[in-house]
């Protein structure tokens, strides 16, 4: 039986990088908890078609583009959540990048800011953006989905496991310093997932056999999977964790 604590009634929450994936998951479980939600990606068609599924079997939705390395974007995507709903209670920073795969070494400039600005950059603005408003509704709940590759770097992701580490560690600052207005600031730090995201990792069969046979679990996980743990971040079911990075990987890191 459910408890009432996992209830999201009356509130509102954000998801970024919600097309498709751990992100499209976490729309349509924290909808089906009583949340009303703000799905958001860089691609309008895509991310409406999510707002509709969930306006069609579960409750209240639209759809806002926000690609989140853009600070006037972001901005655009919390005025235009208020607006709506009248608030933000929650905020998941799920939109996430990693346009080179290879050696720190090979990656240019330009890649190194776009992996900033993007997996780094973005969470913080949204975060900062949707502060006053939670603050004034008593609280909220901001939740970074990070990786495990925040804590050990993964051959080939080298600069990615760096923006990672970075919220990480942004994830604690922020549970810090916004305590004390009844803001909970958590990351989800997933292993390897089956997503379109991961398809480099789990689609080459020699790479995919050699990290299951590093899996105590012995699978990969699943997107849903990590969208329960969401709901359980978003809400009250966890009211006295913030500033914690919760791994999800079947037992990897161990």
């Amino acid at each position: 039986m459910q408890s009432d604590k996992y209830s999201l009634q009356n509130k509102v929450a954000i998801v970024t990088g919600a097309s498709k994936g751990i992100g499209e998951a976490i729309a349509l479980h924290l909808a089906d908890c009583g949340a009303q939600v703000v799905v958001s990606s860089r691609k309008m068609d895509d991310i409406e078609k999510v707002a509709e599924k969930i306006r069609k079997e579960r409750g209240k939705a639209i759809a806002l583009a926000c690609n989140a390395s853009y600070p006037e974007q972001c901005k655009n995507l919390i005025d235009k959540t208020i607006e709506h709903f009248g608030g933000v209670d929650i905020l998941v920073n799920n939109a996430a990048t990693n346009p080179v795969y290879g050696p720190a070494l090979e990656c240019s400039a330009e890649l190194f800011d776009k992996l900033i600005n993007v997996n780094v950059r973005g969470p913080f603005e949204l975060a900062k953006l949707a502060y006053p408003s939670m603050k004034s509704l008593g609280g909220g709940s901001v939740i970074n989905i990070s990786s495990i590759a925040g804590d050990t770097p993964d051959e080939g992701l080298g600069i990615y496991s760096v923006t990672k580490a970075a919220l990480n560690m942004l994830t604690k600052v922020l549970a810090r310093e916004w305590g004390i207005d009844g803001i909970r600031v958590n990351a989800i730090a997933p292993g390897l997932i089956k997503t379109k995201f991961s398809a480099a990792l789990w689609k080459d069969e020699k790479i995919y056999n050699a990290i299951l046979e590093r899996i105590p679990s012995g699978r990969m996980g699943t997107v849903d999977e990590i969208a329960e743990l969401a709901v359980f971040l978003a809400s009250d079911a966890s009211s006295y964790s913030t500033g914690s990075v919760f791994t999800a990987d079947g037992g990897w890191t161990i």
